[in-house]
C-alpha cells in the first residue's frame, strides 16, 4: 500500500517516514507542495498525509488543487494548526480526516486505517476472502487453521493481493505497492515474499498466472 507523506519538517517526516515502513506501508516522501502535485500526477497512491505549513504552495491549496482536478485520494491533514476555523476549513475542502501536532504515531497509523476502510467502503477491521483474513492492526493473517504474523513486506503484498480477490497483479504493480523512492528492489523480491507467505499459510493462497502475474483466487 503506497502513502504519499507531504512534510517539511525534517525530523518529523523521518520518524513518520520510519513508523510508516515499520507498519508495511511504501512511503514516497515531498517537502513541498510543488513536489507533491507532481507526485500525485505521476503515481496513484491509497493515502497521503498532508502537513498545512509548507513552501512554495502551502497544503491548504494542495488539498484545494487536488479536488479541483478530480483526485479523490484520502487525504489524513497533520499540522500545527489547531484552531478549530482551520480544521473546519480541511474538512470542507477535502480532507478525510486531521491530527494535530504533537500525536502519537499510533494513533496516526489507526487513523490511517480507518480513513482507507471508509474510502474502500469497508466497515470491517479485517480483510477477508473466504478461509482467509488479514488484520492490518496486528498483520496478523488466518488461513483454515493457520495464524501467524506476517514480516512487513509480506504483509504488503498479501493486502495488495487481497484487495482485490481475483484480480491479478503484475511483478511491477507489486513491487509499486511493497516499495517507495529510493528502496532497493532484487530481482526476485517479489518470488521471495510469495514464497514465504505460502510457507506459512499454504500454497494455494496465492496462485501464479504464468507470464502474467499472481492472484488470491476468489471465494463466493
Amino acid at each position: 500500500m503506497r502513502i504519499l507523506l507531504v512534510e517539511d519538517d525534517r525530523m518529523i517526516g523521518e520518524a513518520v517516514m520510519l513508523a510508516l515502513r515499520d507498519a508495511a506501508y511504501a512511503v514516497d516522501w515531498t517537502q513541498d507542495g510543488d513536489s507533491a502535485l507532481a507526485a500525485l500526477s505521476a503515481q496513484e497512491y491509497e493515502l497521503v498525509l498532508l502537513d498545512l505549513g509548507l513552501p512554495r504552495r502551502d497544503g491548504v491549496d494542495v488539498l484545494r488543487q487536488m479536488r479541483l482536478q478530480g483526485c479523490a485520494t484520502p487525504v489524513l491533514v497533520m499540522t500545527a494548526r489547531d484552531a478549530v476555523e482551520d480544521r473546519i476549513l480541511g474538512l470542507d475542502l477535502g480532507a478525510d480526516d486531521y491530527l494535530v501536532k504533537p500525536f502519537d504515531l499510533g494513533e496516526m497509523l489507526a487513523r490511517m486505517r480507518a480513513v482507507i476502510r471508509r474510502h474502500g467502503g469497508q466497515a470491517s477491521p479485517l480483510l477477508s476472502n473466504g478461509p482467509l483474513s488479514l488484520d492490518p492492526a496486528t498483520h496478523e493473517a488466518r488461513h483454515g487453521g493457520s495464524v501467524c504474523r506476517l514480516s512487513a513486506r509480506e504483509y504488503a503484498l498479501l493486502h495488495a493481493l487481497l484487495v482485490r480477490p481475483g484480480a491479478i497483479l503484475s511483478r511491477t504493480e507489486l513491487e509499486e505497492r511493497i516499495y517507495g523512492w529510493n528502496e532497493e528492489v532484487e530481482s526476485n523480491a517479489v518470488e521471495f515474499l510469495i514464497h514465504g507467505v505460502r510457507k506459512k499459510l499454504g500454497t494455494d493462497v496465492i496462485k501464479n498466472v504464468r507470464g502474467v502475474g499472481w492472484m488470491v483466487p476468489k471465494v463466493d
